[in-house]
Formats: structure tokens, sequence, C-alpha cells
């Protein structure tokens, strides 16, 4: 299990998400490994297991993963209960899991102490946040996703990787809390990758994600963007797999250009609108859409049709 956005299958994150996710940051021991929605504690549970998996580990190396690696919070008491027993069941004997509504502490009062050195998350989309909750951010919106992401910046420390899926939205929306947050990350830190995901990775969530891979410290240079296609609908009898992710997370390595990946230079990026949405260079023709009033003409013309049968079927009778 894992934890998605609440409105896309509830604490739910796919499994061969969260191990392609984990295999991109590569964690490892030492380190000290966060996730601020906590959800059911997935990705911590994999970032276990991928750790564990490692050789050669010594007793203090085992003593390190059980208590001094892994934390996370959660709002809700039904996920943080689920995301404790995860994490039990995970052999993680006494998770470092806080109850707590993340975004309510204030960001002004994070210290270098109070930091992490890898960040793995999937936090709440579509949720509102109170003007007082607001308070607590620099750039100050609504959407509890986009309070997330400054959470996260602010909490890895300088040299720290993250992974944070988000609606694909955020790549484009021209609010100014969106340009500011996007202005932010790519001076603040190097986002260096972004996972495009196909509708249906996240059942019944309605909208698209991406995920955003970034290290703190150093402005963005190049953008290597990977479009995932696994060839299908996706849906609950057709989930993503290991499968799907495999050429993604061998390309990602050395951010190798290929009918589904391509590389964007920060230089090229405007510097208005810190807009991060690029079509496959590779892909087809432009899809255009129709205008509204196209389409409204088109129903009123089916309307008339329809009722024109309608009036001969009637005659007949």
């Amino acid at each position: 299990m894992g934890n998605a956005g609440r409105n896309g299958g509830e604490y739910y994150t796919p499994r061969p998400l969260i191990r392609a996710i984990v295999r991109v940051v590569q964690p490892k021991i030492g380190e000290r490994i966060y996730d601020g929605a906590v959800g059911s504690a997935g990705f911590l549970c994999e970032a276990f297991d991928y750790l564990k998996a490692q050789p050669n580990l010594s007793t203090s190396d085992l003593t390190t993963l059980q208590e001094r690696t892994f934390y996370g919070k959660e709002k809700k008491s039904l996920a943080y209960v689920i995301a404790i027993m995860n994490m039990i069941l995970h052999g993680i004997e006494a998770p470092n899991i806080v109850h707590t509504n993340t975004l309510a502490e204030n960001l002004a009062d994070v210290q270098d102490k109070d930091r992490f050195d890898v960040i793995l998350a999937n936090p709440p989309f579509g949720g509102k946040e109170r003007k007082e909750v607001q308070q607590n951010f620099p750039i100050r919106t609504g959407e509890t996703a986009f309070l997330f992401l400054q959470h996260f910046i602010k909490m890895l420390k300088a040299g720290g990787r993250a992974s944070v899926v988000i609606k694909n939205t955020f790549l484009s929306n021209t609010d100014n809390a969106a340009v500011s947050l996007r202005k932010l990350l790519l001076e603040s830190c190097n986002l260096h990758t972004v996972l495009d995901c196909p509708g249906g990775t996240f059942q019944g969530a309605g909208v698209k994600t991406v995920v955003l891979f970034f290290e703190k410290g150093a402005p963005t240079r190049t953008v290597w963007h990977y479009q995932l296609d696994p060839g299908r609908n996706m849906g609950k009898t057709n989930p993503l797999n290991d499968a799907d992710l495999a050429e993604f997370v061998e390309l990602q390595k050395t951010f190798a250009d290929s009918p589904k990946s391509w590389s964007v230079d920060a230089a090229d990026i405007d510097p208005t609108t810190f807009d991060l949405s690029v079509k496959n260079p590779a892909g087809g023709e432009d899809v255009v859409h129709r205008s509204p009033q196209a389409i409204m003409d088109e129903i009123a013309a089916l309307d008339a049709e329809s009722a024109a049968v309608l009036a001969n079927i009637r005659a007949l009778l």
C-alpha cells in the first residue's frame, strides 16, 4: 500500500510506481527519509525493503534502519493507524510516525536539524486549506499539494533528494501561486526529472499526475522528461506494473533521449511563466480541440436531427 491523493484511491499509490521512484532516488544507509503526507507509509516501507536488501549490512546498519531512518506525519486518524501497522508488518518495530497536520507547522521555524536527506511523498491533491494554515507559507494558496511542495522543499537538506507526486496541471497553471512555486523549485533545486504518468495510474482519481525528482541546493540546468505510455488503457483490471516502468528506471540513469524521453534546457523555459509543460518532440500531430461554440452547435444540430426523426416516427403511427 502507499499514500495517494485522498481523492485518488484512499491512501493508495501503485506499488510499481513506488518501487520505481525508490530505485531512481536510491536512498542510502544512514540517510534520514521523510514523508510528510505518509498515508499508509508505502514509500517508507518500500525504502526499508530496498535498504534492507543491501549486501553486507552490519548490526549497526540494521539498528540505524530501525531507529534513525524513517520519519512521517499524517493528519487522518485511520491512515495514521494503517501507516503504523504497515511499517510494523514490514519489520520496522518502532515507527517514527506523528499524528499531526503537517501544514499547520510554520516553515519559518524549521531548522537545519529538522531537515532530511531524502523525501518521498504523494501529498493530497485537490484539497483546500484554511487561511490561517496558508499563513505558514511564503507562497499562499489554498491548494493542499502546493503547500506540501513548499514544505518538502523547506524540509530537504542542502544536497538532499526528493520525489513528489503532483497533479500535472502544476506544470502549466497560470495562477500566481503556481508560477511562484515553479520559480522557487527551479531556482532553489535541480529539477532533473519529470515523469509524466498516464491517465488511470491512480484509480478513480480523475486527474493526470506527474512525478517531480529534484535535488536541493543548486538551480535547475536541464529537465529530463519521460512520458510513460504502457500502450493500453489503465484501470482496475489493467493496473500499472513493474515492466511498464522498467524503461523509465533504466533511461533515467543517463537521462537518455528516446521516443518517450527528451531534455529541456532551463534557459529555454519562459522566465515569466516558468511553464514546464512541453510536448514530446517525437510525438505526432498536435491535438486540435474544438471550441465550446462548435461543440454546442453540433449538440444543437444533433438535437434537431433527433427531433426530425421522432416527428417522422410519430407520423407513421
